[in-house]
């Protein structure tokens, strides 16, 4: 499953508005997995992102490093979780794209990435980010039997399968966010781009037995462990969490980021111009952080040639990396007149 949502900071801004959307996949992965914008057919699968229930050790396996004028210069960028081509990266090493977004797991599940995939793909220049979720968990991830029933809270929005968790308590690190991080580094990705940020708002504001501040507070320090423990076997790893851009003004989270990923910044899923006031209230969050020197990829969800071409422009008028696709994400998605 993959998710999204939208979070206007009241604690800051004394109002707010939350847009959220979940999205279901269901049915199968499109035959071709290369989309240009002609084919607007949906394309659905169903998504069972990376879940690790054992944790490994990382594999004495150094990546060559990234260096600093490449990460900082890109221009263009793919976001593909599932519905590979025979199940192998061969069509994402062979685009022009500079950046890639992937799942830890060609199935979502358990069937790794390996290093040498991944290499492969760094090998033609390309920067690749692992993708996971840190603030939720599905009833079908491999973790799921090893969560003690006391970490796990109500349900996400409409999906009866998925749990919010307490992200903070330090088991949920031990048995979940630091096996993906472990794996990430064995498979030698360059980074990780993470999801599920939005938890802290989507709870109950006194779940932690405080308030939104400190469960945002609580958000932000889980991200900064996140960074802590990669960088400090691979300095050189990338940490990109995605959404609830507001969170750039508690202390410590713009030093533990590198990156920032944005969903449905200007058109929500699909097609449908985002305008509403908390649209603004993101861009205005990004663009800050934009600002403070770090790279802003932007995703938005649109068919139509001239909402792709108003998603491409906006962003880069803003200084952002953008990329449109469809909202299940199991396409290479090559818009004309936008080609990387």
């Amino acid at each position: 499953m993959k998710r999204m949502s939208w979070v206007v900071h009241a604690l800051v801004a004394g109002v707010s508005c939350l847009g959220l959307m979940h999205y279901a996949l269901t049915g199968i992965a499109a035959q071709e997995p290369i989309q240009m914008l002609t084919d607007v057919t949906s394309n659905h699968i169903i998504y069972l992102p990376l879940t690790l229930y054992r944790h490994l050790d990382p594999q004495d396996l150094t990546p060559t490093p990234l260096p600093d004028d490449r990460w900082s210069s890109v221009q263009n960028w793919v976001y593909q979780l599932t519905g590979y081509a025979d199940n192998q990266l061969t069509q994402i090493a062979e685009s022009d794209f500079e950046l890639a977004v992937i799942d830890l797991a060609r199935d979502g599940s358990s069937n790794f990435f390996t290093y040498d995939e991944v290499q492969a793909v760094r090998a033609t220049e390309k920067i690749v980010l692992a993708y996971f979720e840190i603030g939720a968990i599905e009833d079908y991830r491999p973790e799921w039997p090893h969560v003690p029933a006391d970490l796990i809270l109500g349900p996400v929005g409409g999906w009866p399968n998925e749990r919010y968790v307490k992200y903070w308590d330090p088991r949920w690190w031990e048995i979940v966010v630091k096996g993906r991080i472990d794996q990430a580094l064995a498979a030698g990705f360059d980074g990780t781009y993470l999801d599920m940020i939005v938890t802290y708002w989507e709870i109950p504001a006194d779940t932690a037995g405080t308030n939104r501040d400190d469960l945002a507070r609580k958000m932000v320090d889980l991200i900064i462990d996140v960074s802590e423990y990669a960088k400090s076997q691979n300095p050189d790893f990338k940490i990109v969490p995605q959404n609830s851009p507001e969170l750039h003004r508690y202390p410590g989270y713009l030093e533990a980021i590198d990156g920032l990923g944005m969903e449905e910044l200007y058109f929500l899923a699909t097609d449908r111009a985002c305008t509403l006031s908390w649209c603004y209230t993101n861009q205005r969050n990004a663009a800050a952080i934009q600002a403070a020197g770090k790279l802003v990829l932007t995703i938005d969800y649109a068919d139509m040639q001239t909402n792709i071409d108003l998603a491409y422009t906006q962003s880069l008028a803003a200084g952002f990396v953008p990329y449109v696709s469809v909202r299940s994400l199991n396409v290479l998605r090559i818009n004309p007149g936008w080609e990387p």
